[in-house]
C-alpha cells in the first residue's frame, strides 16, 4: 500500500548544523523529492527514508532503539545503517542515504544502492517449507536475504499466493482495499529468488528418517532441513444448517472473496461471535452498508483477552456505528433466511459470518511423530522434537523468556517474526526465540495495539480515557505487568515493547504501567 507523501521540514541536501540533530530521535526533512529522516547517534548521522514499506506509516513519530527505527503503527523495524527490515510485518528495505559531515554542517547526498547478501557456503542442500502463510513466507524472505543459496521450496494448501491476511477482515473486506494490494508478492518475487513455490498442494506425509515429504499429488520433495507453518483453521458451527452456503468463516482470500461477493445481495448479516475476527468482519461490513448482528455466549465482546472496561467500551463503538448485539446467547440453528438462537429468538439473515476462533493445524506433525501438545511442541530455537524440523507460526508452542510460560499466539506479526526466527535457526544461528509478541485490531477508525501477553491477570490498571480514544492499559500478575493494550497511543505501545525486551521495570515505571 503506498499514500501521497507530503514533504515537510529542513532540505537535509542543503545542509543542516550538526549540534541541531538531537540525539537518538528522529528528526523528519527531505532530500530532493524524497521524505527522509535523520538519526543522530553519538558522532554518527543515518539518514534514511521516512516511511515504513508496510503501510506507509510516519517513522519520525515511531521509536530509535539500539540502531533501529520502529513504525508507531505495526511495530515494523529497520536497520538505521542498513535500512534492512529487522522485524514484521515490513517484507522491503527503507532507503539509506549517504550523508556528509563538515565543518559541523550535515548533507544527505545520493541515494545509496541496495547491497544483496553474499552467498553463504556451508548450508543445508535443500530446505523445504511447509505452509505459504505468514510464517512460512517470512521465512522463504529470510533465507533468501540471508544469503542462503540452496534449493529452497515453500508449499501452500491455499490456491493463491501468499497474502495480507490482516487486511482480508479489514478494508480489504470493507472494499476500501483493491485486491492488487493483497498479495504480499506477485509470482514472479518467487521465481526471481529462485523459490519454489507450490500452491493448492497440501503435504500428506513427513518422512522424518528419510527427509522427504509427501504430497497429496503423490510426488514427493526431499530436504535436509524443514520448517511446519501450517497455521491454524477456523472452528465450526455445529449446528443444523451451518453447512448452508451463505454461512461462512474467513482465514482466505477466497474465504473473503465469498464473503464480498454474498455481502452484495444481502441486507442483513448475522455475525457468530465477537472474537477479533468476528467483530472485524462485522465492522467491515456495515461499512458495506449491511444491517449486522452479533450473537456470542459471553456478556461482553474481547473481555477474555482484553477485560470488561475495554470490553465495553468495543462493544459501545459498534453500537454508535449501528452494529446490534445478541450476547448471552449462542445460534441453535440455521436456515437460507434466518438464525434461531438458544433463546427462541429468530434474526433474519442472508449472509451468516461465523469468528468462534480457530484450531492450530497439528494433524500432519502428530501422524509424523513430532511432540505436539496445544500446539506443536518447539525450544527456544523454534525446533521440534525431531532434529532438523522447526515449527513456527499458529501451530507452534514455545516457552516466552519473560515468564517461562509456553505460548501459542494466533498474531500475524508473530508468526512472521517466527517464520524469520525460525529461517536462521534453520542456517545454524544459535539465538533464542524471544520476540515480544505483538498485535493490532482496527474497529472503524480506532485502532487497538497490544504488546506482552497475559493469559490471565489479578488488576487492570487504565491510564487515560477509553471514551476519548487516548488510553494505556496495563494488565498485570502478582505485581508484574504482562502486557500493554492501547489506543490513541502508538508511541506509548511502542516503548512498553522497547521495556518488554529488556526486561526494563523502570522504563514501564516511567510509563506509569506499573503501579
Amino acid at each position: 500500500m503506498s499514500t501521497e507523501q507530503t514533504l515537510s521540514g529542513p532540505d537535509f541536501s542543503a545542509g543542516i548544523a550538526f549540534d541541531a540533530l538531537p540525539e537518538g530521535s528522529p528528526l523528519l526533512g527531505h532530500a530532493g523529492d524524497e521524505a527522509v529522516l535523520l538519526v543522530r547517534l553519538g558522532d554518527r548521522v543515518s539518514a534514511v527514508g521516512a516511511t515504513c514499506t508496510h503501510y506507509s506509516g510516519p517513522l519520525a513519530e515511531g521509536l530509535v532503539v539500539d540502531g533501529t527505527v520502529r513504525c508507531p503503527w505495526h511495530h515494523a523495524c529497520f536497520d538505521l545503517k542498513t535500512g534492512a527490515a529487522l522485524r514484521a510485518p515490513a517484507l522491503n528495505a527503507i532507503p539509506v542515504y549517504d550523508v556528509a559531515i563538515e565543518a559541523g554542517l550535515v548533507r544527505v547526498l545520493g541515494k545509496r544502492a541496495e547491497q544483496p547478501a553474499p552467498k553463504r557456503a556451508g548450508d543445508p542442500a535443500s530446505l523445504v517449507i511447509v505452509g505459504a502463510g505468514a510464517a512460512g513466507n517470512a521465512a522463504a524472505e529470510a533465507l533468501r536475504g540471508a544469503g542462503y543459496a540452496g534449493s529452497l521450496t515453500m508449499i501452500g494448501a491455499e490456491d493463491s499466493v501468499p497474502v495480507d491476511r490482516p487486511n482480508l477482515s479489514k478494508d480489504y473486506l470493507a472494499g476500501k482495499a483493491p485486491e492488487e494490494w493483497i498479495p504480499l508478492r506477485g509470482a514472479d518475487f518467487y521465481a526471481e529468488k529462485d523459490i519454489v513455490l507450490r500452491t493448492g498442494t497440501r503435504v500428506t506425509a513427513i518422512d522424518v528418517a528419510g527427509r522427504a515429504v509427501a504430497l497429496s499429488d503423490g510426488s514427493a520433495v526431499p530436504f535436509e532441513r524443514l520448517l511446519l507453518a501450517t497455521g491454524a483453521e477456523p472452528v465450526r458451527l455445529a449446528v443444523p444448517g451451518a453447512d448452508l452456503p451463505h454461512v461462512h468463516t474467513l482465514r482466505t482470500l477466497a474465504d473473503s472473496r465469498a464473503l464480498i461477493a454474498r455481502a452484495a445481495g444481502a441486507k442483513r448479516a448475522v455475525v457468530v461471535g465477537a472474537s477479533f475476527i468476528g467483530l472485524e468482519v462485522a465492522a467491515a461490513l456495515r461499512e458495506r452498508g449491511l444491517e449486522v448482528h452479533v450473537v456470542a455466549p459471553g456478556g461482553r465482546p474481547l473481555e477474555k483477552v482484553l477485560g470488561p472496561e475495554v470490553g465495553d467500551f468495543v462493544k459501545a463503538l459498534h453500537e454508535e456505528h449501528g452494529v446490534v448485539f445478541h450476547l448471552g446467547r449462542i445460534p441453535q440453528s440455521i436456515s437460507a433466511e434466518s438464525v434461531k438462537l438458544s433463546d427462541g429468538s429468530v434474526l433474519e439473515a442472508g449472509l451468516v459470518a461465523v469468528g468462534i476462533g480457530v484450531r492450530p493445524v497439528t494433524g500432519l506433525a502428530e501422524t509424523s511423530g513430532l511432540t505436539v501438545d496445544k500446539g506443536v511442541l518447539v525450544d527456544e530455537r523454534l525446533e521440534t522434537s525431531a532434529p532438523g524440523i522447526y515449527a513456527a507460526g499458529d501451530v507452534a508452542r514455545w516457552k516466552d523468556a519473560r515468564t517461562g510460560e509456553r505460548l501459542r499466539v494466533e498474531h500475524w506479526v508473530v508468526a512472521e517474526r517466527m517464520g524469520r526466527a525460525a529461517a536462521l535457526a534453520m542456517l545454524g544461528e544459535r539465538t533464542p526465540f524471544d520476540a515480544v509478541p505483538f498485535f493490532w485490531s482496527a474497529h472503524y477508525d480506532v485502532t487497538i495495539s497490544y504488546v506482552g501477553h497475559a493469559e490471565a491477570w489479578d488488576r487492570i490498571d487504565l491510564h487515560g480515557s477509553l471514551a476519548a480514544r487516548d488510553a494505556t492499559v496495563a494488565y498485570r500478575r502478582e505485581g508484574k505487568t504482562l502486557a500493554v493494550a492501547t489506543i490513541g497511543r502508538d508511541r506509548t505501545s511502542l516503548e512498553a515493547e522497547a521495556a518488554f525486551e529488556r526486561n526494563d521495570v523502570a522504563a514501564l515505571a516511567e510509563l506509569g504501567l506499573t503501579r
